[in-house]
């Protein structure tokens, strides 16, 4: 979606030129702004889905947040090095959100630009998000809410891991 061509310019604007190469009847628009939480709400509550392609656990739990309060659908995605996730929070009664697993990631979790991602795991956590997407707005199958689905680059295998919801989330909590 980015490259060397597209230095300098920022990623919302890149990513919507490449898509509307690609599907020239499709509607972007970009938001190149940092938005309060109210901003971020009132955006979401327009919308019947979300795609969390964020590398900020900062920004996912702002969207997180937002979806939850607005009863959004997120689909999260997330790499780093060599492993993968994908999951999707539905916020149906007694399922966990975003927060209920960020909380578990501790003070000192890496990000992209320490670790590194191998660029082809970014488009294969990519396709099962857009699956996930499909399924959830066509309702069709199962979604992958209450777990995680992870998959290992490594190995080439998927694990899954059941997501409680945390009774104390600052979020879904009681």
């Amino acid at each position: 979606m980015h490259s060397d061509a597209t230095v300098g310019q920022p990623k919302v604007e890149s990513a919507r030129d490449a898509l509307a190469r690609i599907n020239p009847h499709i509607t972007i628009t970009p938001v190149n702004a940092r938005l309060d939480d109210d901003a971020m709400t009132s955006l979401i509550a327009g919308h019947s889905l979300v795609l969390d392609c964020t590398d900020n656990v900062s920004v996912r739990n702002q969207l997180n947040a937002g979806c939850y309060t607005a009863k959004v659908p997120l689909i999260s995605g997330a790499a780093i090095r060599m492993e993968g996730q994908v999951t999707a929070f539905t916020y149906r009664e007694n399922e966990p959100c975003y927060r209920c697993l960020s909380r578990l990631f501790g003070e000192n979790a890496l990000t992209c630009v320490e670790a590194g991602v191998m660029a082809p795991l970014i488009g294969v956590i990519g396709s099962l998000q857009a699956m996930e997407a499909i399924k959830l707005l066509a309702h069709y199958g199962q979604p992958a809410s209450g777990k995680i689905v992870m998959y290992d680059a490594m190995t080439c295998q998927f694990r899954e891991m059941k997501l409680m919801r945390n009774p104390g989330c600052e979020v879904c909590g009681q």
